[in-house]
């Protein structure tokens, strides 16, 4: 009798402690995804402005074209 009263406190015990950290799983998973997130971001937007900056734009090309109309 008393072996089983243990394991349901036992039980009930481990059920409350993992609804009530529930919430610092979630901070611990989400905020280093967050962080790679925003550093690929960064890195991906840097890459495509030197891309633009290295291969020339047809806008250049029509400017030039556009001025020496004029």
């Amino acid at each position: 009798m008393k072996t089983g009263m243990n394991t349901i406190v036992r039980f009930f015990t481990l059920v409350t402690c993992v609804w009530m950290l529930q919430g610092c799983i979630y901070k611990v998973v989400t905020v280093p995804v967050k962080i790679a997130y925003k550093t690929t971001k960064g890195v991906v937007k840097g890459t495509a402005a030197v891309v633009g900056a290295v291969i020339p734009d047809s806008d250049d090309e029509e400017h030039k074209s556009e001025k020496q109309k004029d």
